[in-house]
């Protein structure tokens, strides 16, 4: 059975975009690694599954997961991409979108570009969740052996921010991976690091969990603004510089929305086969 598909990216964060139908079940871990292969596959960070038959609330509803298989709650740029998906489908410039994490607005914008209303960061550990004995700003974790100082939030999915004097000398690999196996984070954790270079603009590289570091990750933008702001870094509306292009963050604060904007891009279309796969 062949299942049609896109290929799309917001700035080198890629996905595979689908209608799925409602008469299959939903991908094993094996067939979305499968996928996911940039050898053997069509290759892509996120698949974002648009469910088919949906009937609920808002205009349509998906589901996310990483090249690792893992269904997980939340995708930002993912999320854009859903939109222009819809867009061009339809015609229509605004959308009510439900995902494992709630419900997202998402807006096409005159220039073309797509901007989708996050919700509220969530600095309380337990959304991410964390196993820590309070919140605060500022945490101190031994990780691999060294003392880690991070800021921790939920965009709908969980992230840690570390603020560090460059990007380019960061170990986002190796630090990356030893968050994910540390005990304090049960579900593991998108790993943030964050170098402020004036209050409008900072520059940023991402460990996703499940995938790695990626081009660039819209929720991980959204986090190291969030915690920028807490920290009194960072002001209301912050260009996000990634390795794949620079994203549009704004944030009021407390009791606000945040907003994520930047370009999406169509790769091309295609044709994947699908078939019930056992791990």
């Amino acid at each position: 059975m062949k299942l049609q598909f896109t290929k799309m990216h917001g700035i080198g964060n890629d996905f595979m975009v689908m209608r799925w139908p409602s008469g299959i079940g939903l991908p094993s871990q094996a067939l979305v690694r499968r996928w996911a292969d940039r050898r053997r596959g069509a290759g892509f960070d996120q698949l974002m599954l648009i469910e088919e038959d949906y009937q609920g609330p808002g205009d349509g509803a998906y589901r996310v997961f990483n090249a690792d298989g893992n269904e997980v709650e939340q995708c930002g740029n993912g999320v854009r991409c859903v939109a222009q998906f819809l867009a061009a489908e339809s015609g229509a410039d605004r959308f009510k979108l439900m995902s494992a994490s709630g419900a997202v607005e998402a807006r096409i914008l005159a220039d073309g570009q797509v901007s989708v209303n996050l919700g509220e960061p969530n600095f309380v550990p337990a959304a991410l969740p964390f196993e820590v004995k309070g919140e605060a700003a500022t945490y101190d974790l031994r990780i691999g052996g060294r003392k880690v100082q991070f800021g921790a939030v939920s965009l709908g999915n969980p992230h840690v921010v570390i603020s560090t004097d460059s990007v380019d000398e960061a170990p986002v690999g190796i630090l990356g991976a030893e968050f994910q196996e540390h005990s304090a984070f049960a579900r593991g954790v998108n790993v943030g690091f964050m170098e402020v270079q004036d209050a409008a603009r900072i520059r940023l590289r991402v460990f996703e969990r499940g995938v790695g570091e990626t081009l660039a990750c819209g929720t991980g933008a959204a986090a190291a603004v969030a915690v920028g702001r807490r920290w009194g870094l960072l002001g209301a509306r912050v260009d996000v510089s990634l390795p794949g292009g620079v994203l549009e963050v704004s944030w009021q604060g407390s009791g606000s929305p945040l907003w994520l904007s930047g370009p999406t891009t169509w790769v091309y279309e295609g044709q994947i086969e699908y078939e019930s796969t056992k791990e």
